[in-house]
């Protein structure tokens, strides 16, 4: 279920103007932003955005990220943007912005939608930047973690509920002989080859998925993703662990990302942001009952400890959490 509390009445052009409004004067009024645009759906937004063009003759987008700044500014432009959009300048910025690609968010893009719904994120991304993200990905990525990130980019994926289960049995074995052959299970050596893991993580269906991760913890008595924990400096393995557990359980994989983000030396606001901007219209009061049960405080509570100002009351207002206001 979405956290976010949006009003079922509402007048875009009277949000448009009192945005407007909030931009007027010596100083802007934050809290009336994240009042009106973190109570508004994406269909809302949509209205609102539409409305500020055709009354100021403005891009509300840009006129945002002149009057906010900072974490805030990202988060609330992020969020006003059309979810297809948002997914798409997310998996942009995470390629050009950083020296080297976020492959979180490349995988989050890939592996956490439906075939249709990657393609039109992959078909928004070309209308957007005149290349493919598949081009992007590859111009800023080299060995293993290219071929991995452009093939889970590249495919469409079967989504139906049948399994093969002697393909299954057969791959937990080729993933084992990959893995372990290599020094895996937490012994820190280097995988023997990768272009089997590739191929099966890239193109085999989540049921499919699913049941190949079964038999590998039968065959081998350890998880496949414990059995890739080693050099905490091996990217590569990092991303595999990372793709495995957003097939396996997205929820919990969204919450170790915002744990992680949170219990750090420094925030990670983007990667915070991210989560909650992405989820507060899906399911991220599920997300918020994974992350108490697995760290004993709610999430609310970790984002209020750990951001402060006109950001963190955004983000509380995108949890559900009134009583900021």
């Amino acid at each position: 279920m979405a956290t976010l509390l949006a009003p079922e009445d509402f007048s875009p052009g009277e949000d448009a103007m009192a945005l407007n409004k909030a931009f007027e004067g010596w100083g802007t009024d934050e809290k009336n932003i994240i009042w009106i645009l973190g109570h508004r759906n994406a269909d809302q937004r949509k209205q609102i955005r539409l409305a500020y063009q055709e009354i100021y003759l403005e891009d509300l987008i840009k006129k945002l990220k002149y009057e906010l700044s900072g974490d805030l500014e990202r988060a609330v432009c992020h969020w006003i943007l059309d979810p297809v959009e948002r997914e798409a300048v997310l998996a942009y910025e995470s390629i050009i912005r950083n020296y080297r690609p976020d492959y979180r968010v490349i995988l989050e893009t890939a592996l956490m939608k439906s075939a249709e719904e990657l393609l039109t994120v992959k078909r928004t991304y070309q209308f957007l930047y005149k290349r493919s993200l598949e081009e992007d990905v590859a111009s800023h990525t080299s060995g293993d973690m290219r071929k991995f990130l452009v093939a889970v980019v590249s495919v469409y994926r079967y989504e139906g509920e049948e399994i093969e289960e002697e393909v299954a049995h057969s791959e937990a074995n080729i993933l084992g002989d990959e893995i372990q052959g290599g020094g895996g299970c937490g012994g820190g050596g280097a995988l023997n080859g990768a272009e089997e893991i590739i191929r099966i993580l890239s193109t085999r269906s989540r049921p499919q998925l699913l049941a190949t991760f079964n038999y590998y913890k039968r065959i081998h008595g350890t998880s496949i993703t414990k059995s890739l924990d080693g050099d905490p400096a091996d990217e590569f393995s990092a991303a595999l662990r990372a793709a495995i557990q957003c097939i396996k359980n997205p929820k919990r994989y969204l919450q170790k990302v915002v744990h992680n983000s949170i219990n750090r030396l420094g925030t990670e606001e983007d990667a915070l942001s991210r989560v909650i901007v992405t989820r507060a219209e899906k399911d991220l009061k599920e997300m918020k009952d994974v992350y108490l049960k697995k760290n004993g405080r709610s999430l609310e509570d970790a984002v209020a400890s750990e951001t402060t100002g006109d950001y963190k009351a955004f983000l509380l207002t995108l949890l559900g959490n009134q009583d900021y206001f």
